[in-house]
């Protein structure tokens, strides 16, 4: 596990690099990464190239003993080449054509964006093929940021129309997969597909979903264009992508089979914003939520089943949430050690130092403007001796799988069918189920081979093809364990509803369809019961929320029913399915915390999967490699009764951290066990997953 930082030298004179980069050695860290911006720099007039600035640079930190991971620098294509060649641009559903001032106003589908790609990335790489002290690429930088990732311009129209071409080959086929014949919507050419425009209802669903899919291949393609490049340049190389964080437009499975790292950008009290807005809590203002940033690890980690890194991980506060609280003291540390517990092998900081111009000026660094050290720095320097401490380790092995499917999240964005449904919300319900009580989960698409998992999590799986059922069924019948969520099994692959009753092809093996759905505002009072449950006992109702299926059993036996004014009262809301070795349960409901992590633990007992007990919301705990770290993104402080000690690898006792609210796991002379600050963190030698107990929490908040 090794520490980075993101650094632009061409914003700083030239004198200042040495200190900076000697400050980068003093910290612990090992990878630079550098010039995805940098375009207009390298080549300020076509054909005239500026290389020595980074040639200075890259010896530079090759000299202090790190390696630099370089950036294809397309994501800011500069004015001269926008004014010599216009067409490259974006353009809105409208017609409006975005103008250059900022980034990622470029076509992934324009042919001379291509030309011009493919003459920039060859340079460079060529430029630095034999230098000793470049590591690897990373591919441009954050496809799709500012939602660029669907262009209408005309270049995209043609290339949609060959898309569709080559996946339908007639335009019969089209009309028939996609249901034209409503709204009199049939084309008798491919010539006649539009990308979809305004119009004044919404658009066909299948029209939609198709868009979707092709907007997203075509930036595949595009990566691939560079991957290419950089490996004709140099095959020893690695190729990278930073991906973001709950990026909803671009399939990072498909993306990531034409790389060999898959890397992400984390920004914990960013994104919680994104997801809460006013609801967020202090402490997730503070730190984050572990498992929002932890389903990103862990869908990161999967795409390519071996070990990710972070690229740009927060460093402090930053500019583009609507609101920039400080992070807790020690999150920056807290990050990168949650990190690691999910798998990664590097974290970068974004950036180096806070900087003069732009329109990152309120983004903060490892160092401040003036060039001092800040609190990220700290954390850093901690960070990295902690790393060196704890060695290399290994591949994260986890025993249970939660699907995550692209298909069915375009599919659910196109026909929500509730203003807060929210394909990655239901995702996390069920994933934070399982990570509560502290077991290793892989995000994998529906595509992944399920047999060396001893349970399985679909929460919706709203698009399911004839195979992927055959394969779910054999999963089961083998001895898995299958929980599944609602809206599944609802539409075919074309986002068509099917004739027969949902869950379609998994009724069989679900043991249930069915009957009716509702989404329910909040308002009105959701709650389901055991079926065990004694008349009248209210203490056994559990919450729920958004969507609600009344479910038909067959052969499946009924675990939870209605609880509730209206016609689903008494109704089945969770059935079980007997199939073959293996167990399949259906959720009809979008499961608060409490019944979601019911199902979790008795899928977990079932499938004989080691827990832990239900851990306290913020705390997470994860086993990699002969360690077991515990992850506090609350501002309590807590205590693990059953830890020795002595068994403490990462270790503040000389910071007094408790004391002083600052972070880490810490000897408790007072109790025993190991006492763990707020917003900080233990790592224990050895293998406690199923043994480990967090106690005593104690509000300490500031």
């Amino acid at each position: 596990m090794r520490l980075g930082v993101c650094y632009f030298p061409e914003h700083w004179p030239s004198e200042e690099w040495e200190r900076d980069v000697e400050a980068m050695a003093d910290a612990g860290l090992e990878y630079v990464r550098m010039a995805e911006f940098s375009w207009g720099v390298l080549e300020p007039e076509r054909g005239e190239f500026n290389f020595e600035w980074l040639d200075e640079a890259i010896e530079l930190i090759g000299d202090h003993g790190m390696q630099v991971v370089l950036c294809t620098p397309t994501a800011t294509p500069p004015k001269w080449l926008v004014d010599e060649r216009p067409s490259i641009r974006q353009e809105d559903p409208d017609g409006t054509v975005q103008e250059h001032g900022s980034r990622r106003h470029y076509c992934f589908n324009s042919e001379a964006y291509r030309e011009e790609t493919t003459r920039i990335v060859e340079r460079v790489t060529e430029r630095y093929a034999n230098s000793p002290h470049v590591a690897g690429w990373q591919t441009d930088n954050e496809f799709g940021c500012h939602r660029t990732i669907r262009c209408y311009c005309d270049d995209c129209a043609d290339a949609f129309r060959m898309w569709l071409a080559d996946r339908y080959g007639d335009v019969d086929q089209l009309n028939e997969a996609w249901g034209n014949r409503f709204w009199s919507q049939q084309y008798s050419s491919f010539e006649e597909v539009d990308p979809p425009g305004p119009t004044p209802a919404e658009h066909h669903p299948s029209r939609l979903l198709a868009y979707a899919r092709f907007s997203s291949d075509s930036v595949v393609d595009y990566n691939r264009l560079h991957a290419d490049l950089i490996r004709d340049a140099n095959p020893d190389w690695f190729v990278t992508h930073n991906f973001m964080g709950r990026f909803p437009t671009l399939n990072a499975y498909d993306v990531s089979d034409d790389l060999d790292l898959v890397s992400w950008d984390s920004y914990p009290t960013g994104f919680v914003q994104d997801r809460f807005a006013d609801e967020a809590s202090p402490d997730q203002l503070r730190a984050g939520d572990p498992d929002q940033v932890g389903m990103d690890h862990d869908l990161y980690r999967s795409a390519l089943d071996r070990p990710f890194w972070v690229m740009e991980q927060q460093p402090g506060d930053v500019n583009w949430p609507p609101h920039c609280p400080q992070p807790g003291e020690g999150a920056m540390r807290l990050w990168a050690h949650h990190a690691a517990a999910h798998g990664a092998d590097a974290v970068l900081y974004f950036r180096w130092r806070r900087c003069l111009e732009g329109q990152e000026q309120y983004h903060a660094g490892l160092r401040k403007a003036d060039g001092s050290p800040d609190r990220g720095y700290t954390d850093a320097t901690q960070t990295s001796g902690e790393f060196d401490t704890l060695g290399e380790t290994d591949h994260v092995d986890a025993p249970v799988a939660v699907v995550f499917d692209y298909d069915s999240l375009w599919a659910l964005d196109a026909q929500p069918h509730a203003p807060d449904f929210d394909y990655w919300a239901l995702q996390e319900a069920f994933y934070g189920a399982v990570r509560g009580h502290g077991v290793q989960v892989d995000v994998v698409p529906p595509t992944a081979d399920l047999s060396g998992y001893e349970a399985v999590v679909a929460p919706a799986l709203h698009l399911v093809t004839d195979s992927l059922s055959e394969r779910l069924t054999n999963y089961a019948t083998a001895g898995g364990e299958l929980l599944f969520g609602p809206r599944t099994g609802v539409k075919d692959a074309e986002n068509k509803l099917r004739p027969a009753s949902q869950p379609g092809p998994l009724s069989d093996l679900v043991g249930a369809t069915v009957d009716q759905h509702e989404s329910l505002p909040r308002r009105l009072e959701a709650a389901v019961r055991p079926v065990d449950a004694p008349d009248g006992d209210n203490d056994t109702t559990t919450p729920f929320r958004t969507w609600a299926e009344w479910l038909e059993p067959e052969a499946a036996e009924t675990q939870y029913e209605y609880d509730m004014d209206g016609p689903a009262d008494g109704r089945p809301a969770v059935v079980t399915n007997a199939v073959g070795d293996g167990r399949v349960t259906y959720c009809g409901v979008w499961p608060e915390s409490a019944l979601a992590k019911t199902l979790a633990a008795n899928l977990l007992d079932r499938a004989g999967v080691r827990h832990a007990e239900r851990l306290p919301d913020g705390v997470r705990i994860g086993y990699r490699g002969g360690h077991t770290w515990v992850t506090n993104f609350t501002s309590d402080q807590l205590r693990l009764p059953d830890i020795d000690a002595d068994a403490l690898v990462v270790d503040d006792t000389d910071r007094d951290a408790i004391d002083t609210g600052a972070v880490g796991g810490e000897r408790d002379a007072s109790a025993k066990g190991v006492a763990v600050g707020p917003y900080g963190v233990a790592v224990v030698e050895g293998d406690h997953v199923d043994g480990l107990r967090v106690a005593e929490q104690q509000s300490i908040r500031f």
